[in-house]
């Protein structure tokens, strides 16, 4: 029983050491065409809409605006 609760904690512990890219693929992610917003214009257009409607400017992460209404 030891054997078999120890392999499985093995197992358990082990399963976290294979998080994020390696080494030779962080020159692949650091493109420009993997960044989240890659194209300026669409950029800027996007944020002349999101202060336009919420009365805010920046903080694209933060919820509610100029309304109130959270």
């Amino acid at each position: 029983m030891k054997i078999i609760i120890s392999i499985l904690l093995t197992i358990t512990l082990s399963a976290c050491a294979n998080i994020g890219p390696k080494p030779w693929e962080k020159g692949l992610l650091a493109e420009e065409q993997m960044t989240l917003e890659a194209n300026a214009i669409d950029m800027g257009l996007d944020d002349h809409i999101y202060f336009s409607k919420e009365g805010t400017s920046g903080g694209r992460s933060f919820a509610g605006g100029g309304c109130g209404c959270n």
